[in-house]
């Protein structure tokens, strides 16, 4: 299918403190690419780099050809971010959710409306479509986050752990969305998540970050072989190249995030 997103020894510091160390990785139009790695790792500041929130210190990384250097506003354009804090605004409905969305992309307010119908409908949101967002649940959160992400056609969607918070019915919802959305559409599908299982099911290949290092790259299967043991899981895998324990007690500013996002999505 041919490579869609490509990162050329991206790096990124703050004064003395490395995060990002020469990170070099590669998408295939078309399909599904987790992130892995614990907190910290740089997962998200690799994304944040991606959707040109921030700068590389070194380094670039192309989207369909374009530099996120030398052409930032472009890249926009084909690019979605469903980031890990909740950004529709409560206070208004779905639609009108989806359609602020379509002006902040210069999408003409005929094509915006037909598309807002098309992707609630997707979605499976057109009976909500007239309500207020605050009244929906988690799961109908993140799927209208991912239709406002989508409303431009980007090329490449960027989630940052997107089922945070949400009960097992809610993530079911989402990722049946997701995968549907990734199928129908060729959408290529860029994942962060804690969650390896979920990593494992639906990822066609995945990276591990460690101390803002890759530390292992490929197929879900290949990396379980390769540690030469039966029976083997993801969890395994991440702390065989990782070097670190799956941390199930996050950092205080980790946790306190968790606990809003969770105290938002109801």
């Amino acid at each position: 299918m041919g490579v869609i997103l490509q990162t050329k020894g991206l790096s990124k510091s703050f004064g003395k403190l490395t995060v990002l160390y020469d990170l070099n990785i590669s998408l295939e139009k078309g399909e599904l690419f987790s992130l892995l790695g614990p907190n910290g790792a740089g997962k998200t500041t690799t994304i944040k780099i991606l959707t040109t929130l921030l700068k590389p210190s070194a380094g670039d990384a192309l989207i369909d050809g374009v530099s996120i250097k030398k052409d930032s506003y472009k890249v926009r354009k084909l690019i979605g971010y469903v980031p890990q804090m909740l950004s529709a605004d409560g206070t208004l409905t779905g639609y009108e959710n989806l359609l602020l969305f379509g002006k902040l992309y210069d999408i003409p307010n005929k094509e915006a409306k037909r598309r807002a119908l098309e992707a609630l409908e997707f979605m499976n949101l057109s009976d909500f479509a007239s309500k207020q967002v605050k009244t929906y649940s988690g799961g109908m959160v993140r799927r209208l986050e991912i239709a406002q992400s989508m409303l431009h056609h980007p090329e490449v969607l960027f989630l940052d752990e997107p089922t945070t918070g949400l009960d097992p019915i809610g993530v079911k919802t989402v990722w049946e969305h997701i995968l549907k959305l990734k199928d129908q559409f060729n959408t290529t599908i860029l994942l962060t998540t804690h969650i390896m299982e979920e990593a494992d099911k639906l990822s066609n290949h995945v990276a591990f970050l460690s101390r803002g290092k890759l530390a292992a790259t490929g197929t879900p299967e290949g990396l379980k072989s390769s540690l030469g043991k039966e029976n083997v899981s993801m969890e395994d895998v991440f702390i065989h190249y990782t070097k670190e324990s799956l941390d199930t007690e996050k950092s205080f500013r980790d946790l306190r995030i968790s606990i809003r996002t969770t105290s938002r999505l109801g």
